[in-house]
């Protein structure tokens, strides 16, 4: 069973369980192959040791390799398949429950009094094939796709997010905050409305009544983490700290400080230009690359990087 919750077994079989669920097997992939970069990692560095402590064994590493090279994901045409059969679901018309209910964020319990069962149908409470657009960039996951034998293509990104997006009721509040997340740089005025409806979850208390029960962190950071690192392309990659700003009309400027590597940063992205200050002091100079440009910043250096458009 992924992420999506309505979906933890198939309606034609009586076993539970779901087989080669997208986002699990790509992350399988991901972990495995960084457990024998780990491993290089530390070959030179009491290595042996390490290795003895923990029983593992180069049978392991070559069976780590071997599994994260040959994991199945499912595809519908160019879509993602969230699972291997999701094709085989009813579609449902989300509209028309909606009409009839209101809220459909439990659209389950809808179902269930209806005398129906949600597992039949193609629509989930929360993303789930879509959080590998929420959990790495397009570079990191093309990676992943391309050792798995699988081309990712623009286009495939493109209609996997639009598929999904469409065939989900946010019965979760972190459903709307990977929802802005993944339509950040496909539709910024969908993102943005994501965005201020995961913001105003407790303040609103939008799930009826839940808030009382305990406010949901994880989606208050979810909006900071949207803010400071999605709106700004924030990521750690090849050896560098990457950003690529995509700021929505609503944000005409974010500030923040960070720490990268014992390096003391501080950020300001707005309309015209990226500046980027290590504080003096800082160990030794780092790599940053801003919209595809790399730079080597030193210690007391301001970098400008200036935005077009």
């Amino acid at each position: 069973m992924g992420p999506d919750e309505f979906h933890d077994g198939y309606p034609w079989r009586e076993t539970p369980g779901v087989d080669d669920n997208a986002y699990t097997n790509v992350m399988t992939a991901w972990v495995l192959a960084r457990a024998n970069d780990l491993i290089d990692l530390i070959y030179l560095h009491g290595r042996d040791d390490v290795l003895d402590r923990i029983g593992w064994s180069d049978d392991e590493r070559v069976q780590f390799a071997e599994v994260a090279q040959h994991l199945h994901v499912p595809f519908v045409g160019e879509v993602i398949a969230q699972f291997d059969g999701y094709e085989r679901l009813e579609p449902i018309d989300l509209d028309a429950y909606r009409a009839r209910y209101g809220d459909i964020s439990r659209l389950e319990l809808i179902l269930d009094a209806e005398g129906d069962t949600v597992r039949r149908y193609q629509v989930g409470k929360q993303a789930d094939a879509l959080m590998l657009f929420y959990l790495f960039s397009a570079e990191e996951l093309r990676e992943v796709f391309e050792s798995l034998g699988y081309d990712l293509t623009p286009s495939m990104i493109r209609k996997t997010v639009g598929y999904y997006a469409s065939r989900v009721t946010h019965g979760s509040s972190l459903s709307r905050v990977v929802h802005a997340w993944v339509l950040a740089r496909l539709d910024r005025a969908s993102s943005w409305q994501y965005f201020r409806e995961a913001l105003s979850a407790d303040v609103a208390d939008t799930q009826s009544g839940t808030t009382r029960e305990g406010i949901h962190l994880g989606a208050m950071a979810g909006t900071v983490d949207i803010a400071g690192r999605c709106y700004t392309g924030l990521e750690v990659r090849a050896d560098a700290l990457w950003l690529n700003p995509e700021l929505p009309e609503q944000i005409r400027r974010l500030a923040f400080d960070l720490t990268y590597r014992d390096r003391a940063l501080s950020i300001v992205v707005d309309e015209k230009d990226v500046r980027i200050r290590m504080a003096d002091g800082s160990p030794g100079p780092c790599n940053v690359v801003v919209a595809k440009r790399p730079y080597v910043l030193v210690p007391g250096e301001e970098l400008v990087h200036p935005l077009g458009g």
